[in-house]
């Protein structure tokens, strides 16, 4: 499995204009062939911080997730919302242990 996760800090007066693109985007990933989760969450003591987890099947998937139309469309359309510090790390792992 393949797990992504980080963070992306937005002006927050950006963020109502962001949450129609982003859940766009998230609805349209959330029905490609290996994804497992995906999800942006904001930060509640830290306006403009953004959270990203996303779970994949493969690395194959997540290539493939890059490459559709709805992924070029949210980079055209982020591109406005003046996003920063982009911090986003993948990683290899099994299914987990549930605590």
């Amino acid at each position: 499995m393949i797990v992504v996760m980080g963070t992306f800090r937005m002006p927050p007066e950006n963020i109502a204009l962001a949450l129609p693109m982003a859940e766009r985007v998230v609805t349209a990933t959330r029905a490609e062939d290996g994804c497992i989760a995906y999800s942006y969450a904001l930060d509640l003591f830290d306006p403009g911080l953004i959270h990203v987890c996303e779970k994949w099947r493969d690395r194959d998937a997540l290539a493939a997730h890059f490459k559709t139309a709805h992924m070029q469309q949210w980079i055209a359309e982020r591109a406005p919302l003046n996003l920063s510090e982009r911090n986003i790390r993948i990683y290899e792992t099994d299914g987990g242990v549930a605590v």
